[in-house]
């Protein structure tokens, strides 16, 4: 004989798991760019000799040095945000972190903007006429889904704010994801054209917010079960305290 109330049952169902691999997972995917964009600040400071390449960065370092702190506080913060333990846990640390947050992932959209635009990335074959219109697209888009999500958090409506918080979050983890699918080609067949570097470096994004959506969509329907759940729990309680408790 089953002895569990349906409260147990319900505690049991929503039992949290281990955070941990979602934190470390997305840690993971911040690493490469963190590090790249780290000895970038570090050769900028120390002075490197100025090449076609970083030409760019000595002439305007504002915009760069603002993008490259910003996008790493957003992501690396991001990573305990989007852990639902940790969230649940430290509620007042979600709360203040998270206006650190929205900071940190407008001025990485914004600042990624202004380099796109005027930055000569052209000239040094490091942006194509399709990737220029993307990251001018995108950039955008990482800055009005957080716009959105703040303004969602001001109604209190908790769910959209989490959505456009996922979908401006996945845009800014962009970086960590072209790793993976700009070195397996450049392994397998080399240097790739700028056409076809520009397709794997969208292709990462794209991939990002699909995998966004899904979260989401995920969410929703976990949040739908929830509320049937009390609804279908309620008759079998009453049920079971006639079984325990009968008339007369």
């Amino acid at each position: 004989m089953n002895n569990d109330s349906p409260k147990t049952t319900a505690k049991n169902a929503q039992k949290p798991r281990a955070d941990w691999p979602i934190i470390a997972g997305l840690i993971a995917l911040t690493l490469v760019p963190a590090v790249a964009g780290s000895v970038r600040l570090a050769t900028m400071a120390a002075g490197a000799a100025v090449t076609p390449e970083n030409a760019r960065f000595f002439a305007s370092p504002v915009p760069v040095i603002v993008h490259i702190i910003s996008v790493t506080l957003f992501c690396i913060l991001g990573a305990f945000q989007f852990a639902p333990g940790f969230r649940r846990r430290h509620p007042l640390w979600h709360r203040r972190t998270g206006r650190v947050l929205m900071v940190a992932g407008i001025l990485s959209g914004l600042s990624g903007l202004w380099m796109t635009q005027f930055y000569p990335l052209h000239a040094i074959n490091q942006q194509g006429v399709l990737l220029y219109g993307f990251r001018m697209l995108i950039g955008t888009a990482m800055v009005g889904a957080i716009a959105l999500s703040w303004a969602a958090i001001m109604r209190r409506d908790i769910a959209r704010h989490r959505a456009w918080m996922i979908r401006g979050y996945a845009i800014g983890q962009g970086a960590g994801t072209q790793v993976f699918t700009l070195l397996p080609w450049m392994l397998i067949a080399g240097v790739p054209s700028e056409l076809t570097r520009d397709m794997l470096m969208i292709v990462a994004w794209l991939i990002n917010l699909a995998v966004a959506e899904w979260i989401i969509r995920r969410q929703v329907r976990r949040a739908r079960i929830d509320r049937v759940q009390p609804a279908e729990l309620a008759p079998r309680a009453a049920s079971r305290q006639v079984e325990l408790n009968p008339p007369g």
